[in-house]
């Protein structure tokens, strides 16, 4: 697995997550649970895996999310 981005930002994660999926790539998102923890002061930033296999294709998904919001910025 390898890192593709670490955010505290809900509405980024759950759209990466479903843009994910909709290219077949499975992500994993790791310290859910240790951010309800500390108590949701978004100290704890959620990291969002992928296969390696699939790195390249998802920092194209991440990239084209990115753009999208700054559009619509």
């Amino acid at each position: 697995m390898k890192e593709l981005i670490r955010t505290n930002d809900m509405v980024l994660i759950s759209y990466l997550e479903h843009r994910l999926r909709e290219e077949a790539i499975e992500p994993l998102t790791l310290d859910g649970h240790m951010s309800v923890l500390e108590g949701s002061l978004g100290v704890l930033q959620r990291r969002i895996m992928v296969a390696e296999d699939d790195y390249d294709r998802a920092r194209g998904v991440l990239d084209g999310v990115k753009q999208e919001r700054d559009r619509q910025a």
